[in-house]
């Protein structure tokens, strides 16, 4: 029998060193907080609010029409709209989102999404690495064995049965990451430089990526010198969320969930300078360019590595 990673009231982390932000946080704006807020999130059904007179207007004909019949029946009709708000079929939007509300977030954390220090100096560099080691503790592959399933890559990961029967969760193992996983070099590559920064996207349940097309990252200079990022190495190697890690069932089934990341590699970037860089997420119905939000389908943040 396999046991859960989290309870189902209370969904609990097994890493202990985290950050905390949130939409409010005055230095780091619409950065996406960590999977607790998250998954509040996608539990979280919102109606817009009637002004009295339709609440009374509608009242009195739920009063009219519901002489002799069940009293369960308004319950019933709310119960569509809410089915509704989760996933409107006509619109294809799931929780009153499309697209353009996939967001993204990153780890370790930055104070305002400034990586800056010094290869030389390892008190710089190290609450990264500490950040990145706490964040992965969920990914480690003997916990990943022991909880869940080894699927075929490139096919989703559909299950049937009772919507409150419990989903088998795929396995996302830490050793994926390869040069980024902290296994192969303990400290993630900021000893040498040559940093490791994970990227996840939001949750939304029951979603399933486009045409069959995986959900890609690419990465670049946000603005200037294009050659100032001279090589990235992704990990996977295919930079992409696969599809078997959809759809997702809802933390109250899916219990053993593990996000899908992607590591980006910054193996040569140029040094003693700071290098502004966007890394956008690719694929069907994916918007990555709204001018005014920069954690709409990507995440823009700075590197400063010195010498």
């Amino acid at each position: 029998m396999r046991r859960q990673l989290r309870s189902r009231r209370a969904p609990s982390f097994p890493y202990s060193y985290r950050y905390r932000l949130d939409d409010q946080d005055e230095l780091n704006q619409n950065y996406l907080a960590d999977e607790e807020e998250e998954a509040e999130e996608e539990a979280r059904v919102m109606v817009v609010p009637k002004s009295e007179e339709e609440e009374e207007e509608k009242e009195k004909k739920e009063e009219e029409e519901g002489q002799g019949q069940p009293t369960g029946n308004a319950w019933w009709q709310k119960l569509q709209i809410m089915s509704e708000y989760l996933w409107d079929p006509e619109r294809r939007v799931f929780l009153a989102r499309t697209g353009q509300s996939w967001r993204v977030m990153i780890r370790p954390f930055a104070h305002s999404l400034n990586f800056n220090f010094n290869v030389s100096e390892p008190d710089t560099w190290q609450h990264y690495v500490i950040s990145l080691n706490g964040f992965l503790q969920g990914y480690n592959d003997s916990l990943q064995e022991e909880m869940n399933v080894d699927c075929p890559p490139g096919q989703y990961f559909i299950q049937d049965g009772d919507e409150d029967e419990d989903k088998k969760a795929c396995q996302f193992k830490r050793s994926f990451l390869k040069n980024c996983s902290g296994l192969e070099d303990p400290t993630f590559g900021y000893s040498t430089g040559q940093p490791c920064i994970l990227l996840k996207m939001n949750r939304i349940v029951g979603f399933r990526p486009e045409l069959g097309d995986p959900v890609k990252v690419s990465c670049k200079v946000q603005r200037g010198d294009e050659n100032d990022i001279r090589s990235i190495r992704y990990y996977p190697e295919s930079a992409s969320f696969d599809l078997r890690y959809y759809p997702y069932y809802g933390k109250l089934t899916h219990v053993n969930y593990t996000s899908p990341l992607v590591a980006m590699h910054f193996t040569d970037v140029v040094k003693n300078q700071a290098v502004p860089v966007q890394c956008q997420l690719k694929g069907k119905g994916i918007i990555n360019d709204v001018i005014n939000d920069r954690f709409v389908g990507r995440v823009i943040f700075t590197l400063n590595i010195e010498t």
